[in-house]
């Protein structure tokens, strides 16, 4: 399974990913500097100087004067990035049920899920292939294991007397710090006992919408 690399920057993740889209409807073009630094919204001259910087990683194919276009590897992570992307957002309006920016939420939470998550999401997702609107989703070699982990389910989905282990948050990264008062972040463990919510033991009070955002590992 090719992974995005963990040494580069959400910025870094961005211009890969844009530079696959742009790929996706034209794959033999060459990605003009000035297409690529109106779609990332910047300059011309910071543009350039990141395509030099994925270049040298070799992730990019720079040509001067002309512009660029990934690299073999460089597209095998874009494609994982961009698939992150599309199953998130599918997570939000299929399961969270979430009726905000979808895409741009989905855009700033994709650069957190890592290989095991985006496993667990394409699982409860039923392995879609494309979205509502007919977009397709980057496939990977899937490994199919009989003993898959427990399930991953919103707090709201918990079965009573249940417990299991925060691994996903379904909110922009400044809407998470409101969860702090709440002592919730990923890696705590909540539990569901006789209807409520405790977190390391101690009853909280969290909307139902909030309920829904929060995905939880139920442990065994």
């Amino acid at each position: 399974m090719v992974k995005p690399s963990t040494n580069l920057s959400d910025f870094e993740e961005m211009y890969l990913k844009t530079m696959f889209e742009i790929h996706s409807q034209n794959p033999a073009a060459i990605v003009k500097t000035s297409m690529l630094a109106e779609s990332m919204g910047v300059s011309a001259a910071s543009t350039t100087e990141m395509i030099q910087r994925l270049s040298g990683r070799d992730l990019v194919t720079y040509i001067p004067y002309k512009g660029s276009r990934l690299t073999s590897e460089g597209f095998a992570i874009a494609g994982k990035i961009k698939r992150r992307q599309l199953l998130v957002e599918l997570l939000l309006t299929d399961i969270i049920g979430f009726d905000g920016d979808v895409s741009s939420v989905a855009c700033e939470m994709e650069h957190a899920v890592n290989d095991e998550l985006e496993e667990s999401i394409d699982r409860l997702l039923g392995y879609p292939e494309y979205t509502h609107s007919g977009e397709r989703v980057p496939q990977i070699s899937r490994q199919f294991d009989p003993d898959v982990r427990s399930p991953l389910l919103p707090i709201s989905n918990m079965p009573e007397g249940s417990s299991g282990i925060v691994e996903f948050i379904a909110l922009p990264g400044q809407d998470i710090k409101t969860l702090d008062n709440q002592q919730i972040s990923i890696g705590v463990n909540i539990s569901k006992i006789q209807n409520s919510i405790n977190v390391s033991g101690n009853p909280i009070l969290l909307s139902e919408s909030l309920t829904k955002r929060i995905l939880v590992r139920l442990e065994e």
